[in-house]
């Protein structure tokens, strides 16, 4: 006798797990750094992050920047001698501190990378933050940049952006033009220091900071130091000394 066949009707809760597990999301890679890309501060941070080959990146007005490789003798070996005459100030002047090519948060629209950057430390009362992931935020004391020559955008495109966030000296070093600029903020403009009748620069922000160009330009990096040592024995150097740990202690 023909049997009848009923139709299997299968559960669907046999087919699909009761408590399946997501599939990890798939990782999405980031776009390298380009110069000329137009970003957030935010999103030039993360690719710059991911690129830990990367040695120097800049934002500037929204822009990305990444210079050309450095001469020698256009920008390694001054670089070098401008870290060594700030270096020989910040050792002698407790409560101030100097880095190398360290990103600075200026605002959202720029994180330069400064060639030195010198500042009064947040506990002797200078007007950068030091930031819980280690950047520093706002416009340093000062900010001093190596250049081949006027054409440079540190005297053009970074000259505005560091007048207009407070950098209170600016200091640029145009090696070909062999000139060396140095401006103080005075209410919102940058106006350019004058040397004294040896040709010495001498900082306003802060004291004892002598610069003698005719001896940088002429390579004579002794007498450099010999100026540099007179302006850290000054009256004027001891009394910012004390000034900066008076401010600490009272911050205590």
């Amino acid at each position: 006798m023909p049997s009848t066949l009923e139709p299997i009707v299968l559960d669907p809760s046999i087919l699909v797990p009761r408590n399946p597990i997501a599939a990890p999301p798939l990782e999405t890679k980031l776009p390298p750094l380009e110069s000329g890309d137009t970003l957030s501060r935010e999103e030039f941070e993360r690719r710059y992050h991911a690129m830990p080959n990367l040695k120097k990146a800049e934002l500037i007005e929204g822009v990305v920047h990444m210079p050309s490789p450095v001469r020698w003798d256009q920008h390694g070996v001054p670089h070098s001698r401008l870290i060594w005459w700030l270096n020989s100030y910040v050792i002698e002047t407790p409560g101030v501190e100097g880095a190398d090519n360290a990103t600075v948060r200026l605002d959202l629209d720029n994180e330069p990378q400064p060639d030195a950057t010198v500042i009064i430390t947040p506990r002797c009362g200078g007007q950068v933050i030091i930031e819980d992931d280690g950047y520093v935020a706002g416009a340093p004391e000062l900010v001093a940049e190596v250049a081949a020559s006027s054409a440079s955008f540190d005297l053009h495109s970074k000259f505005r952006v560091y007048r207009r966030t407070g950098v209170r000296e600016y200091l640029v070093w145009r090696v070909l033009d062999q000139e060396v600029d140095w401006f103080v903020l005075r209410g919102s403009q940058f106006e350019r220091l004058l040397p004294d009748a040896d040709g010495c620069l001498k900082s306003q922000v802060f004291p004892g900071l002598w610069l003698s160009v005719p001896h940088l330009l002429a390579a004579d990096f002794r007498m450099v130091g010999t100026v540099l040592q007179n302006g850290l024995q000054s009256a004027e150097h001891a009394a910012f000394a004390a000034k900066l740990a008076n401010a600490a202690e009272q911050r205590k």
